[in-house]
């Protein structure tokens, strides 16, 4: 725990952690208000499922796209931008008189296509922030902090759409937005930290081995977590608090996790080692349907997630140019999300098909084939014992400007 706190006393770092954790609140809450907003409206969750999936395809679509326009026009310009234009579609959604589906799904297309890079800027801005050996450390913080974001999201989002009503739950999401973003986008260090423009076209870092293969595990990392959380609900749907409780656990072994292994050198076989941990926790999920099973056997699986998304992180930043980081973050989101998405698709297909443990074996399939694949191509994954986690310098001058 020293390790952490003196990261939290590097100047700068917890104010910039806690206002990009608010700014991104609104991810563990859009979803779910959306899906519930929609379907008040219309009476189908098919409708709502359309609205959710024109949004998911706006934030793969943005999220290389606006990740590098912040080496273009400048990080703060990118921010405010997609801040002003995300906030506009999100309160459309929110307080406009019912519309058409169609006219629903082109809102939530652009709200999904002007989601502010806070996450792209965040993980670009940490290795001007700290020093090489405070890096990993930082990342695994940063991993494990999120899960605030998962575990207390959903839970105000259904408190308030089912007690108040689904306007308020997006309008809440909708402050999260907007303060947040504004808090963090007027911290020093983004308008300290210029990212040079990338001389590369786009989508040619994914030529990096391990920026491919960090989206790659993201995407089947990702999907495996989606099918477990609609494993769970469709396991306890009808059973009150248990559904909660068990995804609160799998969260809380992520917290564990990162905390416990972020100081750990990463080694060529970190991400491989970690995956496995998580594929064995899910594999013996689908087991037995068992309240204190699921509750012990996810808190497993959780412990690796957080440690695997930061040696993601560590790999990609010192894999790549400075000018090229907030694009490689950019590609490892978008394939998170359409991990998420395919994710609870094929586990909704597999639910439909074999019930609730449909579910749990497309989460397993999922892990195995994450773990796997950092097992086999080993040679993509950097060693980063006794090396600089950080991105390679451009041959450029890394300027500071205001925007």
């Amino acid at each position: 725990m020293k390790t952490y706190l003196s990261l939290l006393k590097t100047r700068g770092v917890a104010r910039i952690m806690a206002a990009q954790l608010v700014a991104r609140f609104p991810n563990g809450m859009l979803s779910l208000a959306f899906l519930l907003h929609i379907e008040h409206i219309s009476g189908t969750y098919f409708a709502a499922g359309l609205v959710l999936a024109a949004t998911s395809i706006g934030q793969a679509i943005a999220g290389p796209l606006t990740s590098r326009w912040m080496g273009v026009w400048g990080m703060r310009r990118v921010l405010v931008l997609t801040m002003i234009v995300c906030a506009t579609a999100v309160g459309t959604i929110a307080l406009a008189p019912a519309l058409p589906i169609g006219l629903y799904m082109a809102i939530g297309f652009v709200g999904g296509l002007s989601t502010p890079p806070i996450q792209p800027a965040v993980r670009t801005i940490y290795p001007k922030m700290v020093n090489s050996r405070q890096l990993t450390p930082l990342f695994s913080l940063d991993a494990s902090a999120q899960e605030v974001i998962w575990v207390l999201g959903p839970v105000i989002t259904t408190f308030l759409a089912i007690q108040v009503s689904t306007v308020l739950a997006i309008l809440v999401a909708l402050a999260f937005l907007v303060g947040g973003g504004i808090w963090f986008i007027s911290s020093p260090e983004v308008g300290r930290v210029r990212i040079p423009r990338s001389k590369r076209n786009l989508g040619a870092v994914l030529k990096k081995p391990a920026v491919l293969l960090a989206t790659t595990t993201g995407f089947l990392l990702v999907g495996a977590c989606a099918a477990i959380e609609a494993g769970v609900v469709s396991a306890f749907g009808d059973s009150g608090s248990e559904a909660g409780l068990v995804l609160g656990l799998f969260a809380v072994g992520s917290l564990i996790g990162g905390l416990a292994l972020g100081h750990i050198p990463i080694g060529p076989w970190a991400l491989a080692r970690r995956l496995f941990a998580i594929f064995v926790g899910m594999s013996l999920a689908a087991v037995s349907l068992n309240f204190w099973w699921l509750a012990v056997t996810l808190l497993i699986a959780g412990i690796g997630i957080a440690p695997a998304l930061a040696v993601m992180f560590a790999i990609v930043s010192s894999s790549v140019r400075f000018s090229e980081t907030a694009e490689a973050y950019g590609w490892v989101g978008t394939g998170q999300l359409i991990g998420a998405a395919i994710g609870s698709a094929v586990a909704g297909f597999m639910i439909d098909r074999f019930n609730a443990p449909g579910a749990f074996w497309v989460a397993a399939a999922f892990a195995g084939l994450g773990f796997l694949i950092p097992t086999i191509f080993h040679r993509a994954h950097p060693d980063l014992r006794g090396r600089d986690a950080s991105p390679i310098p451009d041959t450029e001058p890394i300027a500071t400007h205001p925007g």
